[in-house]
């Protein structure tokens, strides 16, 4: 008897557990190339195997000439003796227009310890965005976990606001900037930079510094903490991409040495010790919920909590999303998603 109720416990699970998600080729290409890299990469001993995941990671350089789109890059150099730097991407004069626009920085997922400013998704990616949002984006190459552990990461993020403010953008950038609309953007471990250097730099960013948060944007922001969320179990072996194992060792990789997944790095919503409250300058957020990804029980914390604070939310729940859906175009609800950012974007365009 007790073995028909295990039996029919099992049967009830795994009724729960949603199909692996319909995806395109190109997309479930991408996708185990990326996976598998990682796997390999990641050491039993906490640390990373960079030649062989660059095997998977397919690198791009800056182009000053104008893609398809309309869209050119360049690298800056904001601190070498940490190998902080950025990649500018600005459309073409003619296309922009005369007034000034939006400045979008931008931080790259990928575990804290992965993929870079130059990774190939990440740059085209990036060149959409500039192109679609109209504005000057800034993808952050921040140094990587477990060869720089937190608070790294937020040091690179702050310090460049920092640079932007004081020594603008490239002569080179043929298209006026306005500082005073500056957004934040990061996807999964780039979301959670985000979110902490936004906190910081309303906390104690310099009076004289032209650059002004307009808004945040955490596209499936990466968070996490000891306790197993009902989406973590639910769709484990399911999602492709994320799981418990790699969370588990992103956040050892990353984490202070001794530290657990309820640092307040990783734990941002109060439920696991006393969290930093949201300064009032704290900018409007955009946070983006997908459906199919095991990190989304932490998401929605966030959202509840910083609405708690008095801060707007921008609606951002995608139902069949799976996590990184919005690094392949060619998905219907990537194409979406980049209509809300620019609506987003369009009603917090005034200094917040």
């Amino acid at each position: 008897m007790e073995a028909k109720t295990r039996s029919q416990e099992t049967a009830a699970d795994e009724s729960t557990r949603p199909a692996p998600p319909a995806l395109p080729w190109s997309a479930r290409l991408q996708i185990f190339a990326l996976s598998t890299a990682t796997d390999l990469a990641q050491r039993r001993n906490g640390t990373v195997n960079r030649f062989l995941f660059k095997l998977g990671d397919r690198q791009t350089p800056a182009r000053p000439r104008p893609d398809a789109l309309g869209i050119r890059s360049t690298d800056l150099t904001v601190d070498a003796t940490r190998n902080l730097w950025a990649r500018v991407y600005s459309p073409v004069a003619e296309a922009a227009g005369a007034a000034p626009l939006p400045v979008v920085v931008y931080f790259h997922g990928g575990g804290l310890a992965f993929l870079s400013a130059s990774s190939l998704p990440v740059d085209g990616m990036c060149r959409r965005f500039s192109h679609e949002l109209g504005a000057v984006v800034v993808s952050v190459n921040y140094r990587l976990a477990p060869e720089h552990r937190y608070p790294a990461a937020y040091d690179d993020g702050e310090e460049v606001l920092r640079f932007l403010g004081a020594t603008g953008l490239p002569a080179d950038i043929s298209v006026p900037v306005d500082l005073s609309r500056c957004f934040l953007a990061g996807d999964s471990a780039g979301g959670n930079i985000v979110h902490h250097v936004a906190q910081r730099w309303t906390s104690s960013s310099p009076s004289n510094n032209p650059v002004r948060l307009a808004g945040i944007i955490l596209l499936q922001a990466y968070f996490g903490g000891e306790e197993r969320t009902e989406a973590e179990l639910r769709l484990e072996g399911v999602a492709p991409l994320v799981n418990m194992r790699r969370s588990d060792w992103s956040w050892r990789a990353f984490l202070p040495e001794g530290a657990d997944r309820n640092h307040p790095a990783a734990h941002v919503t109060g439920e696991a010790g006393p969290e930093p409250e949201l300064q009032e300058a704290f900018p409007p957020a955009m946070v983006v919920v997908g459906g199919l990804d095991p990190l989304q029980d932490w998401q929605r914390r966030l959202r509840r909590h910083a609405a708690a604070e008095g801060e707007g939310r921008a609606p951002g729940g995608v139902p069949d999303a799976i996590h990184a859906f919005y690094a392949f175009p060619e998905l219907p609800d990537a194409v979406k998603l980049v209509e809300e950012i620019k609506s987003f974007m369009g009603s917090n365009a005034s200094v917040h």
